[in-house]
């Protein structure tokens, strides 16, 4: 198969998948995977296989493909082709939850030199990469990277990266139990899909519907949750995208037993277990509990510079500070310093997020 041929062929699946027949798709895109001789029109079906293997959720599929393409890249010796090929295998290893892999390779896009792809595809980086540290929660390294995203985004109108950092935003304000964010950056999404979103894949509006979905329940707005939720599990059951449609059963679990609040597992069992303690009169395990607690706290950052207090263990209004440090909205108001009361950089003014 010549170089033009292939290019039909790449285009003839692509129009079958924009019109949801996803399955005849992936077989003509196979098919010219094992008949084309022409690297280019490889690599570019192998983009087109992790993009929709990605969509459908098949993620060690996507990294089956994403480590092909890397090879191909290689074969090529083009700076662009290996920076989009190693970010595919940075979101295949996030996907999967390898997070320090998949930070590994982001680092490894960020350091390759001249690529003229950097300006379209470092924002992709700077999300990927911030997932990833909001997997392993590092939540300031998150923060700095979602920041980098959103700046790439805006910078280049790049409405479609803004939708997706603004999905990961509202998962990790609802980690850090700030609600309002939580919800504010869903509907932010939602809104650019609506305006911006008729040729992009249904993906957008999906995600964009659940994170709205866990910020509504986490507020108590449970009518609005499930009505969000609904709509990213149709989505999800025609696209058959298997993990969000995971991620919407367990969110209509939650729903249905009406609880308004999201713990982190660690700092929810050390509670649990210091309350089942103290009510057996066991101190010292008690006392071991706190102290597993507050390690915990410390670890992953979620604390107050100004006050002290521990953030994340109940809904409350944040403000994160260019330099991606976080404090209590209440506290930078009663503040009287000019910089950062953590690392004294100059300026107040608040983030993109």
């Amino acid at each position: 198969m010549g170089q033009d041929q292939t290019k039909q062929q790449i285009e003839k699946g692509l129009r079958l998948y924009q019109s949801n027949h996803t399955e005849k798709a992936l077989q003509v895109w196979m098919k010219v995977l094992e008949k084309s001789a022409d690297p280019a029109g490889r690599f570019r079906v192998l983009g087109c296989l992790v993009t929709a293997h990605s969509e459908m959720g098949r993620y060690r599929e996507m990294l089956k493909f994403a480590v092909v393409q890397v090879d191909t890249a290689r074969e090529l010796e083009d700076a662009d082709f290996l920076l989009e090929s190693y970010l595919n295998l940075a979101r295949s290893n996030e996907k999967l939850c390898e997070f320090p892999k998949a930070i590994s390779y982001c680092k490894t896009c960020l350091g390759l030199p001249g690529s003229r792809a950097g300006a379209r595809l470092g924002g992709q980086v700077s999300l990927s990469m911030g997932n990833a540290f909001l997997g392993l929660s590092l939540f300031q390294k998150a923060l700095e990277s979602f920041e980098k995203a959103l700046r790439y985004a805006h910078n280049n109108d790049d409405t479609m990266l803004e939708c997706r950092v603004c999905c990961s935003l509202g998962s990790f304000y609802a980690q850090v139990k700030d609600y309002e964010k939580a919800l504010f950056f869903p509907c932010k999404a939602a809104e650019l899909v609506n305006d911006y979103g008729k040729g992009w894949s249904l993906k957008y509006r999906a995600m964009s519907q659940y994170h709205m979905a866990v910020a509504y329940r986490l507020l108590g707005h449970l009518g609005s949750a499930m009505e969000c939720c609904e709509e990213s599990m149709k989505i999800a059951l025609q696209h058959g995208d298997r993990p969000l449609q995971a991620l919407c059963l367990l969110c209509f679990a939650d729903i249905h037993r009406g609880r308004g609040d999201l713990e982190l597992s660690q700092l929810r069992l050390h509670r649990l277990a210091e309350d089942i303690c103290r009510s057996k009169g066991l101190q010292r395990e008690v006392r071991a509990h706190i102290v597993r607690f507050h390690s915990c706290v410390e670890e992953t950052e979620l604390y107050c510079g100004l006050c002290g207090e521990a953030i994340g263990e109940q809904n409350g209004r944040l403000q994160a500070l260019p330099c991606a440090h976080l404090f209590h909205h209440r506290c930078l108001q009663r503040n009287a310093a000019r910089g950062c009361p953590n690392c004294r950089r100059a300026s107040m003014k608040p983030g993109f997020v």
